[in-house]
């Protein structure tokens, strides 16, 4: 069974920067390409970001293109999100999901975590 946990989260200015963490279990981590989606209140959860199993291919949302970087430590199970110059609108729960390729649909994703509060105050 696979496990992932983000870590992160909080509440941050305008302009400000977080970095999110999603840390996996298991031994395949490396396999698989690993995404970050969003949801905010009274909305669809949403793309945000994917990275393929190398960390050599990324694929972004118009939204946060510029302003997001997504990355990964394999040898620490780890993939990460570093946000800059965050937007009122950027806040959302967000979610790490595993091995949808760089699908932006999140029904082709099958594993998820427990998602961290990002709240950007205006």
């Amino acid at each position: 069974q696979v496990q992932l946990v983000e870590s992160g989260g909080g509440l941050v200015q305008a302009g400000g920067s977080l970095r999110l963490s999603c840390v996996a279990s298991g031994r395949t981590f490396s396999s698989y390409a690993m995404g970050w989606f969003r949801q905010a209140p009274g909305k669809e959860r949403e793309f945000v970001t994917a990275i393929n199993w190398s960390g050599t291919v990324t694929r972004y949302a118009d939204s946060v293109k510029g302003r997001f970087a997504i990355s990964r430590d394999n040898a620490k199970n780890t993939m990460y999100l570093q946000m800059n110059s965050l937007k009122s609108e950027d806040t959302a729960v967000y979610y790490c999901a595993r091995g949808g390729s760089s699908s932006t649909a999140p029904g082709s994703w099958d594993y998820w975590g427990q998602g961290t509060q990002v709240t950007v105050s205006s």
